[in-house]
């Protein structure tokens, strides 16, 4: 028999729902994880001012815990953007055009690229790597604009996004929800992103290609803009032929590296992020010369700018979530019973005294937190949540954490990280020239039927 709930457990419940509410409903949750931080340290120390401080402090906590992703995007984006207006991502990609010689390969070509780059630099950096260059090429071998736009989405913030192999920024929001290590919501995800991805893709693939043969889809000269050429002729085509060829070899060093040495998690984060650095480093100093010192600055604060700005809703609800783990002392400055595991693990005993709950039931449940969650259009900033229902449904269950975890990442990403909200869809709708509306269309078919085919696979894993 499990601790006997407080009031605590309740009001963090109630906040839960009502965080789960609020996204429902597209409405913006970060006041009430502060009213919910609030009350929970209200009631835990019956001191107002350290409920007020307590708030401070459970972003400070909250902060802490994400501030190696925030840092490492926020470099990887700035060395993109330095690529891009080098010209270097031209001469990285532009060898890949060659392949492209129909619309099938330009589909399937065009969304493999897309998920290798997004695994190294996010989705929405590798959109405009990409699309500049492959998009002629797929217009002009018979590729509609949507079709490079659904391959781009499908396979960048879909597959990529929602395993994260490499920077490890999903798994990391996740586990730290389910009070897992990283590795373990890694390995469960491995054969549910796999499920997903098929699915979805062929299903996209095939609606697709049967709205071609009927006429309803017809392809259009559409050029999407670029970089000016003044910025491109920063580097002579040597230096960029010298830094296509350099920046994938670094890149393929960091994952034997991992590999060799087991880097996961926070590790395999900082060599990503080091090697991000060292190669904006290059670029800069190499393009700018006298400048690039200046420029690093410029190219960095750029950076951080788009870090903070994807990470900022996601800081007051990770605060949030993170009471219920670890971090409840540390961020309130009280203590939980002595016969505490935490609030969710509290919770999660007293559901499984109560209710029998089944396999099935807490795999399609949490796939539809993950769902719900990811309606805000941001996909990071509910997998905390879908990690700790995750683990409230295992203790329930008795077992299956991580794989409950991975498949509540991969809803919400998959939702919310950019493939069928219309405003998360904005970086392949306005770099292919389609509108957002119509991607999300498009798109709505094949991921709500890879969804329930991996929530159905998920079962049988658990």
């Amino acid at each position: 028999m499990g601790i006997e709930l407080s009031a605590i457990h309740w009001i963090y419940l109630t906040f839960i729902v009502l965080i789960i509410l609020f996204m429902l409903f597209r409405k913006d949750t970060s006041i009430i994880c502060v009213i919910g931080i609030f009350a929970i340290a209200l009631v835990a120390t019956g001191s107002l001012s350290a409920s007020i401080s307590g708030i401070f402090n459970s972003f400070v906590f909250a902060i802490k815990e994400l501030l190696p992703i925030i840092l490492v995007i926020s470099i990887i984006v700035s060395m993109s953007k330095s690529m891009l207006d080098t010209g270097i991502n031209d001469v990285m990609i532009t060898p890949f055009s060659k392949l492209i010689k129909s619309p099938n390969l330009a589909f399937w070509l065009i969304g493999i690229l897309m998920m290798i780059i997004s695994a190294f630099f996010w989705p929405s950096p590798a959109v405009a790597l990409m699309g500049a260059v492959l998009l002629p090429v797929a217009l002009r071998v018979g590729l509609p604009a949507i079709g490079v736009a659904i391959a781009m989405n499908l396979f960048g913030h879909g597959i990529a996004l929602s395993g994260d192999y490499v920077i490890q920024a999903a798994p990391k929001l996740t586990a730290d929800g389910a009070g897992i290590p990283v590795s373990h919501v890694i390995q469960a995800s491995i054969p549910l992103v796999i499920v997903m991805g098929v699915v979805t893709t062929i299903t996209a693939f095939y609606l697709l290609k049967r709205d071609m043969k009927l006429g309803k889809i017809k392809v259009e000269p559409i050029i999407p803009s670029t970089s000016s050429s003044e910025q491109k002729t920063l580097l002579s085509l040597t230096y960029q032929r010298i830094f296509a060829l350099l920046i994938p070899f670094l890149f393929i060093l960091d994952i034997v590296a991992m590999v060799l040495f087991k880097l996961q998690g926070d590790a395999a984060t900082s060599l990503v992020g080091g090697t991000s650095i060292t190669i904006l480093l290059l670029i800069m100093l190499t393009g700018y010369k006298q400048k690039g010192f200046e420029k690093t600055t410029e190219y960095l604060i750029d950076g951080l700018k788009f870090g903070f700005q994807v990470f900022g809703p996601v800081i007051p609800i990770a605060a949030f979530f993170y009471l219920g783990g670890d971090g409840f002392h540390t961020m309130i400055g009280a203590n939980l019973p002595k016969a505490s595991q935490g609030i969710v693990n509290d919770l999660g005993g007293a559901l499984a005294s109560i209710v029998p709950i089944s396999k099935e039931l807490g795999a399609f449940t949490v796939a539809g937190v993950g769902v719900i969650t990811g309606l805000d259009g941001s996909g990071f900033s509910g997998i905390s949540l879908a990690g700790s229902i995750a683990n409230l449904f295992s203790h329930a269950i008795g077992h299956g954490v991580a794989t409950l975890t991975a498949l509540g990442q991969i809803a919400a990403i998959w939702v919310g990280g950019g493939t069928i909200i219309p405003w998360a869809l904005i970086p392949a709708a306005a770099i292919c020239n389609v509108d957002a509306f119509e991607l999300a269309r498009r798109n709505l078919i094949p991921v709500i039927l890879g969804l329930i085919v991996t929530t159905i696979v998920a079962i049988f894993l658990i």
